[in-house]
């Protein structure tokens, strides 16, 4: 998917209702997120949420994977990547920032 680069929707103004409840297609529009897979097959491996000192955001994520387990993840990784006041990623999963 190809994305536009430039975030209609700043992070201040996403709600965590909109997060949660938006269809991840036009969350990922709105945010200027590009949707790719990723090339790591590790079946620990969700996705990595990438902010580009460009401004550009890439959200990397395993093909394959179950519709609700991507779109959780993608969620997930959106809220912790933009820093936004959502749920605590459920334990044993856990977001690592490098």
């Amino acid at each position: 998917m190809q994305r536009s680069g430039t975030p209609v929707l700043t992070r201040d103004a996403l709600s965590t209702h909109h997060l949660l409840d938006a269809p991840l297609d036009e969350l990922l529009d709105e945010l200027g997120v590009e949707l790719v897979d990723s090339t790591v097959t590790d079946r620990g491996f969700f996705g990595a949420f990438v902010e580009h000192r460009d401004g550009s955001r890439v959200l990397s994520m395993p093909p394959g994977r179950p519709a609700f387990e991507r779109d959780t993840a993608a969620r997930m990784l959106l809220a912790e990547g933009l820093g936004l006041d959502a749920p605590p990623v459920p334990a044993p999963l856990e977001v690592s920032r490098a």
